[in-house]
């Protein structure tokens, strides 16, 4: 609604806005002016639009409203008229539109439920209220529902459901237990937005039977509260980690409409163990600063005061160490209407002209409607000088029969606005309000302003004379104000006498006197001055001061800028202050403040007292602080200020730093603002607009910086247009059908006034089109949706405020989103340089084709087969990538003698395009790898066995091996070389008549027709006698594969205490052996930790037996697929095994019964008439208790006392043959009502065992009333 000020309502308050047209008028608020002129109706009180009453309460809709003369008022219901006398619970307040409907004797509010309006009027128009829709406040009670108890495996999630009644308004949902406990809620429990209980994992502390939904109306101050619910959690070992899902909301995406200034509530809960965390972002964006806010352990992402510029995807992430889920919520952020501009009232004289502006926005745009005197204006009285045009009313040359009130209203779907304002023709003569023969007194040198207010219709012309009959003033010298003051800026002792202020219009003229005396300043002619005092002397301070005789002065001396201490040592005279016996504690600064009723004068000095007569010493330190800031010449862009320096403290001022505050953007944190030389005192400062200043002064020496001074008067600059604009502004596309247009916002005092925002323009570049613009609040960032891919756009921002707009902007180019690139590059050629090297050629692509940014392009090229072996498994993709429009590449590190294939594609900023056809291309044969093994074995007198493994890398087709060995003799010396050439078919070779007890040295490698490979070397000893040794061997090598692990086992022969290892790798790869210790002698080893579906390599060897391993062997693990469990309830042993449990049970379930039938009967009924629910008693065989049993042979009744504890433990006194009461645990029941009924024996230790008679506890919902 329209904003409204306000007086004493003793007053017959009025308030009349000045209009949007000049010549429209300006009422004073003036009580006696007030009373005398008329007015329309205005209405100054009213109930919300939307009224939720006690339908226990009597009814009271406000409707309050002035005018001259007083309106009277009359209702609608439900569109038609309201005839409150036909209703005898209806009534009005007298000289008021307010209804009382009296529910409290008699009526029910139901019957009062409607839209209402009220409708003031006077003989100058009609004023109505909003649309005031009255419904009475509901509290339902819970719905009756057989809860089954929650039985939960730990781990497992659990969603414990309110579902409250539907109330009005909605109720506050909360958990508690039977002790009105608030459950603790967690990042693993918590409450959701809809009032339930989730569990994102329980745990066994979760078991309990007492989990109670409370609904609370606050409306009504009442309470409903569901049945208890037990959750009971099972352990199961062990308990399994499972990845987070989302329990709300469901699904992957979702939506969501919120009204603009409304509290935006998205909320995410998941399921998961470990417990998972809460992440929020905004996709293309922000969350929004300052606005953002995270409740509930970061499930629920909260944002206030929400603007159309927080609609957008928000992506809530619930992650833990197994995974992640999330889900993506679609905000879309509508507006009910909101004023830009409301009407405001419009006085006007006879024959004037002026306008009514209404003007809202919201999403969607609202509809304007006009109304006069509340009915539609296209069906109101005509008026020949009011003309409609949309949301504005122009009025020209206007009447007194025009006087009316209109109302705006201003609706949509989400809501409306109702503004009334008012027409008022007035025709007055001139008043002069300021009483006559005014007194104004002022001090010579500063300025005088004289008052003259004033009211007329038509408004009235000033004119002000001094003297009886002296000339019209003019000149420079005076100031005249719109509102009549007259202002004389230097008053002088001549300035002084009588003026006269004259108001004339077309009905009359008036005219005021009023008297100005200027006198002159007091001044402190002798001021008091530093002193430094021998501790217990005397101490005087002088202070004689000169004043107008007509002024009378006061005298006022303080401490430390407080009051002097109660101390009969001080004494005050008429021009001095003296203080007797000067002890440590009179020490300070002590000013003498001479006050008169026009002004104010101050002087101050320091006292220092001192335990000796001072001695002369040279201190120097960092000057005083400046004082006395002032600030003169203010203009919009400038000001002057000036200072007085402290003292230098014997260290010359070198130079005064000027600092400022803004206390309008950054109160508390003062900038840099400019620094003179430390002769100056005075400096003209440059400002900002729309900055509220203050100022303070540091002195600098060579010693240091001074304290800061005070601050000085602040000083608020005018508004004005923004000087710049934002910078760095870019645009660059997020997606293939979008433009992100981003810069850097304004700083603080950069926006020039308030009312910051943007003018975002933009249009395709080399295209004849026209810019588009829109108008966004001060952020950062705008969206153009729908745009072509990958366009150039020139882009501009603008700043604005309500004052108007900053300077053209310049332009800067930018482009719409990328796609993916369209085509593949062309007539792709490799050329094979030698065995390891290529090079590879291609056409570039089309840039049209490109979509984007061209970055480069990627060459994917793999290994298909060697051609000396069969096919790799695993196909492993190598990338390059070749950076610019660059059209050929090497391929460096590609393995000799094999097929490779490569494809080309395109690169841009979105990614890559397609692929080229696949280019098959082939390397030659390069030199062979070292054989994988050498190993020598069966050392005789005169020979040695060598075996050796085909090297892991042939490079090509193998031609031979090459065998070079040479003898060592004792002192190391190498004899001489033997070279032997050995067929490539060939695995081992025996070597004859070699030299018995001599230590060989063997260089092995293999060729192909390049050449030579890398050598492997070993060294072996023939045998000095014929006596065979004990040659260990390890055979028979196998392995036993799953998905992780692998057995392996072997054979041994050979000595004793042998301490076996394990080496194992990736087939075909390069790198090292892995190692694994074999403890003890055992011929079998677990391999885990083995990548699923992967080739291994794996040989076994004896420690201390030099060079002594088994052949290799090859192995695969199996490849990965779920994992498999066994149930153990397919086990025949687990059958077997529950079957001798059940027979067990049964056979002692046999002996029980048969001791228990030797009779007696047992007063169980006792029992299940304390425990059942009196809505289902008796219970049987349903509730799980027992009947009556009886005993031929004994007839005695359970002893008093005897009945089981609720915690199910049989008491030592209690009968041996009784059976253990098993009850619910519940510990009450409910009424209908919602409200707590039963007993409480959770806490007691023993319970009445005679008789029918319940030992109810009272009613604890006054507790909860009062707990809540």
């Amino acid at each position: 609604m329209m904003k409204k000020k306000s007086i004493s309502s003793s007053k017959a308050s009025l308030v009349l806005f000045l209009c949007q047209m000049i010549s429209a008028l300006d009422v004073p608020l003036d009580s006696k002016l007030l009373e005398e002129l008329s007015q329309p109706p205005t209405i100054t009180q009213q109930s919300p639009k939307d009224y939720i009453v006690d339908p226990r309460e009597n009814i009271v809709i406000q409707c309050e409203a002035k005018g001259k003369p007083p309106p009277s008022f009359s209702w609608t219901r439900n569109g038609t008229h309201f005839d409150i006398d036909k209703d005898a619970q209806v009534t009005m307040k007298p000289n008021s539109g307010t209804l009382v409907i009296n529910i409290m004797n008699g009526g029910k509010a139901e019957a009062y439920e409607g839209v209402y309006q009220c409708t003031a009027r006077n003989e100058r128009g009609a004023a109505i209220s909003n649309n005031i829709v009255i419904r009475p406040s509901r509290s339902p009670l819970w719905t009756k529902e057989k809860l089954e108890p929650n039985q939960v495996r730990e781990g497992d999630s659990l969603v414990l459901h309110c579902r409250p009644p539907v109330g009005l308004p909605p109720p506050i949902i909360f958990w508690m237990d039977n002790a009105f406990q608030r459950l603790p809620q967690s990042e693993r429990v918590s409450q959701g937005l809809n009032g339930d209980l989730y569990f994102s994992n329980v745990q066994p502390e979760d078991t309990r039977e007492d989990y109670i939904c409370y609904a609370r109306f606050n409306h009504t101050q009442t309470i409903q509260q569901k049945q208890p619910i037990s959750v009971k959690v099972f352990s199961t070992k062990p308990v399994t980690e499972r990845q987070p899902i989302l329990l709300t909301p469901t699904g992957s995406t979702s939506t969501k409409v919120e009204l603009r200034g409304n509290v935006l509530l998205l909320e995410c809960i998941a399921a998961g163990l470990p417990t998972p965390v809460i992440r929020w972002i905004k996709e293309g964006g922000e969350l929004p600063a300052n606005r953002t806010f995270f409740e509930n352990f970061k499930k629920t992402l909260k944002i206030i005061d929400v603007s159309e510029a927080d609609s957008g995807n928000y992506k809530c992430i619930a992650r833990n160490i197994l995974g992640s889920a999330h889900h993506v919520i679609s905000v879309t952020v509508k507006a009910a209407p909101y004023w830009i501009t409301a009407p405001r009232n419009l006085v006007l004289s006879p024959g004037e002209d002026g306008t009514l502006i209404c003007r809202a926005n919201g999403n969607p745009k609202p509809n304007i409607s006009w109304l006069a005197n509340g009915v539609p204006i296209a069906i109101a009285p005509e008026d020949p000088s009011r003309k409609v045009d949309g949301d504005t009313i122009i009025f020209s040359h206007v009447q007194e029969r025009s006087s009316a009130v209109y109302q705006c209203n201003a609706s949509n779907e989400y809501g409306y606005l109702l503004a009334n304002a008012f027409v008022n023709i007035l025709a007055e003569p001139p008043r002069i309000l300021t009483p006559a023969n005014k007194l104004y007194q002022v001090i010579a040198d500063s300025p005088a302003l004289l008052d003259c207010a004033y009211f007329g219709s038509p408004k009235p012309e000033i004119e002000w004379f001094k003297g009886v009959k002296g000339s019209i003033l003019r000149g420079n010298e005076y100031v005249f104000h719109d509102n009549g003051t007259l202002e004389i800026p230097v008053a002088q002792k001549d300035s002084a006498g009588t003026y006269t202020c004259v108001a004339r219009n077309e009905l009359g003229k008036i005219q005021n006197e009023v008297q100005l005396e200027v006198k002159d300043p007091t001044m402190i002619i002798k001021q008091p001055e530093y002193k430094v005092i021998q501790r217990y002397g005397q101490v005087s301070f002088e202070c004689i001061i000169k004043h107008d005789s007509t002024l009378l002065p006061t005298v006022t001396w303080l401490k430390d800028n407080d009051e002097l201490p109660d101390d009969e040592r001080f004494l005050i005279g008429k021009d001095n202050l003296t203080i007797m016996n000067v002890t440590d504690k009179d020490d300070g600064t002590y000013t003498c403040i001479v006050n008169t009723t026009l002004d104010s004068v101050s002087a101050s000095a320091v006292l220092t007292v001192v335990a000796a007569p001072p001695t002369p010493a040279i201190i120097y330190a960092r000057p005083n602080p400046p004082f006395d800031l002032e600030l003169t010449g203010q203009l919009e862009r400038s000001v002057e200020l000036s200072w007085i320096p402290g003292d230098e403290n014997n260290s010359p001022i070198t130079n005064f730093v000027i600092e400022y505050e803004d206390g309008l953007h950054e109160p508390g944190v003062w900038h840099y603002q400019t620094e003179v030389p430390g002769t100056q005192t005075t400096v003209q400062l440059k400002l900002s607009p729309y900055v509220n200043y203050s100022f303070r002064v540091i002195a600098v020496n060579e010693i240091g910086r001074s304290q800061p001074s005070e601050p000085s008067e602040q000083y608020l600059t005018k508004s004005a247009n923004p000087d710049e604009n934002p910078s760095n502004v870019q645009g660059i596309g997020s997606e293939p059908d979008n433009l992100v247009i981003t810069w850097e916002s304004l700083k603080g005092f950069q926006s020039n006034g308030p009312g910051l925002q943007y003018k975002v323009s933009w249009r395709q570049k080399d295209v004849d089109d026209e810019w588009t613009s829109v108008i966004v609040a001060n952020v950062s960032k705008y969206i153009v949706s729908g745009t072509p891919t990958f366009v150039p756009y020139e882009i501009k921002v603008q700043a604005l405020n309500d004052l108007g707009y900053a300077p053209e902007p310049s332009e800067v180019i930018g482009h719409s989103g990328e796609d993916l690139p369209m085509v593949a590059p062309g007539n792709v050629q490799v050329h094979v340089i030698n065995s390891t090297l290529a090079k590879v050629h291609w056409d570039p692509v089309p840039l049209k084709t490109v979509r984007g940014h061209l970055q480069g392009y990627k060459v994917y090229y793999w290994k298909v087969q060697s051609l000396s072996r069969r096919s790799k498994r695993h196909v492993e993709k190598k990338i390059l990538t070749f950076r610019g429009n660059k059209t050929f590449g090497m391929l460096p590190g590609l393995e000799p003698y094999s097929s490779y294939k490569l494809n080309v594609r395109v690169v841009n900023g979105k990614g890559e395009g397609p692929a080229s056809p696949d280019k098959v291309f082939k390397t030659p044969e390069g030199v062979p790898s070292s054989p994988s093994f050498l190993k020598i074995t069966n050392p005789t007198l005169n020979s040695l066995t060598l075996e050796w493994g085909l090297p892991t890398h042939p490079n090509g087709v193998l031609t031979s091996y090459i065998l070079k060995f040479q003898p060592i003799n004792n002192t190391h010396e190498l004899g001489p070389l033997v070279e032997i050439r050995i067929p490539a078919n060939e695995s081992s070779l025996i070597l004859k008549n070699l030299n018995y007890s001599t230590r060989y040295k063997f260089y092995f490698n293999a060729q192909t027709s390049v050449g030579s490979g890398s050598q492997i070397t070993e060294e072996a000893v023939t045998i000095m006698d014929e006596v065979q040794p004990l040659y260990p061997r390890i055979r028979n090598v196998t392995t036993a594969a799953a998905e992780t692990y692998a057995n392996i086992s072997w054979e041994y022969e050979g000595p004793d205490h042998a301490n076996f290892y394990v080496e194992y790798g990736v087939a075909g790869s390069k790198e090292d052996w892995k190692k694994e210790i074999v403890n003890g002698s055992r011929s079998f080893f677990v391999l885990k930790g083995l990548t699923p579906g992967t080739a291994y390599k794996v040989r076994v060897g004896a420690e201390g037996l030099s060079g002594f391993r088994s052949s290799e062997d090859v192995f695969e693990t199996g490849p990965a697929m779920a994992s498999r469990q066994v149930d153990i309830a397919t086990q025949g042993w687990f059958i077997g095994l529950m079957c001798a449990v059940a027979l067990l049970i049964l056979i002692l379930l046999i002996v029980c019964f048969i001791r228990r039938n030797k009779g007696g009967k047992y007063p169980v009924k006792e029992k299940e008439d304390a425990h059942a629910d009196p809505e289902i008693q008796p219970m049987k065989e349903d509730d799980g208790t027992f009947g009556e049993y009886s005993d031929a042979e004994d007839h005695k009744p359970l002893k008093k006392g005897s009945r089981t504890p609720s915690d199910r433990t049989v008491k030592k006194e209690d009968s041996d043959d009784s059976l253990v009461d098993y009850g619910e645990g519940v510990n009450g029941q409910f009424n209908e009502d919602g409200s707590f009924i039963g007993q409480y024996s959770g806490k007691k230790e023993k319970e009445p065992a005679e008789g029918n008679e319940s030992s109810e506890a009272p009613s604890p919902v006054n507790a909860m009333n009062s707990f809540v």
